[in-house]
């Protein structure tokens, strides 16, 4: 007897060009791609696995309740904070994600954040567009403490990076004994220790997803605890950092400088105050869009439909509960 070829709904535009990625599956998986309910709802009652590329949250939870034999669902986002909805949560189905995919190109924007500050970049540029001779002392890497908040696969990445720059690695996360042997990590910090790493810390990487445990972690007394000398790093999202006791803080040089890739509020609002600080470095939230970010994205996906397939383990399990 034939067996029934699992069926895979992609919300989608289908001129997206990754989903030509998708084309070498369709030997033995059915593939129905669409960005509307009414694209794939012919589909729902068989669908098996769902990619979630391009959706808000109300769109996937439509799909996800008019799919009775769903027993898979992928993300193609790393965060999930724009995603999960309770009914997913309390389900027994799967929810995979793309993180990894993401975190070299992220350590890479942490590196380059710490060098901007420790050579200053800023002064070397000023005095090139005046013509200005001037000599100054730089900082060295070597030696420097980077604290990490939030140790994932981002925060290895920026720790891995981060040693090669003769750096110290604080890690901080729910578990620190999870980071016993790792040679990236100097010392793990259970998350109670959130103060301590701050003011131990040069350079604190906020690499956190956002979850209802995180969401204002980095208050206005974390920040407060950092050196004077210190420069925050955030990776992870905007709303992990209360923005404005950060932009109180840079105002009264509390801190050195902050470099920016996500923000509470995204695009940031004309007239912020981070667009006329000089000692804000800031990305539009695009640290991680490399020449084949996306296509990495869809790979990984493929990768994993290879997997379920066959009936292995799938990669990216993520703790529902957890938001990670």
């Amino acid at each position: 007897m034939t067996s029934v070829p699992p069926t895979l709904i992609v919300l989608s535009d289908p001129a997206e060009p990754q989903m030509r990625l998708l084309e070498p599956l369709r030997e033995r998986v059915r593939i129905v791609i669409g960005p509307t309910l009414a694209a794939v709802a012919d589909a729902l009652p068989q669908a098996d696995a769902l990619l979630v590329w391009s959706a808000g949250r109300d769109l996937v939870r439509e799909v996800f309740l008019r799919a009775p034999r769903l027993r898979w669902v992928h993300s193609r986002a790393a965060g999930l904070d724009t995603l999960l909805f309770p009914e997913l949560i309390d389900s027994p189905v799967p929810l995979t994600n793309s993180s990894g995919v993401y975190s070299r190109s992220l350590g890479e924007f942490v590196a380059a954040a710490v060098l901007y500050f420790a050579k200053d970049f800023p002064r070397m540029r000023r005095n090139q567009a005046a013509q200005r001779w001037e000599t100054f002392d730089v900082d060295e890497t070597h030696g420097a403490t980077m604290g990490i908040v939030g140790y994932g696969d981002i925060g290895r990445a920026c720790a891995r990076l981060a040693q090669a720059l003769g750096m110290r690695v604080l890690a901080l996360r729910r578990r620190p004994e999870m980071s016993h042997g790792d040679p990236l990590v100097d010392e793990a910090l259970g998350n109670d220790r959130l103060h301590e790493l701050m003011a131990r810390s040069d350079y604190v990487v906020v690499a956190a997803p956002l979850t209802p445990d995180t969401r204002g972690l980095v208050d206005a007394a974390a920040i407060a605890a950092m050196k004077s000398t210190g420069v925050l790093v955030n990776v992870g999202r905007g709303a992990v950092i209360d923005e404005p006791a950060l932009v109180d803080a840079l105002q009264r040089r509390a801190i050195r400088g902050a470099a920016l890739d996500v923000f509470t509020q995204e695009p940031l609002p004309a007239g912020h105050p981070f667009w006329a600080m000089e000692q804000v470095l800031m990305s539009p939230h695009t640290a991680d869009h490399t020449a084949t970010w996306i296509d990495d994205a869809m790979r990984f996906f493929v990768a994993n439909v290879e997997r379920f397939t066959r009936g292995e383990e799938l990669l990216n399990v993520v703790e529902k509960r957890l938001g990670y």
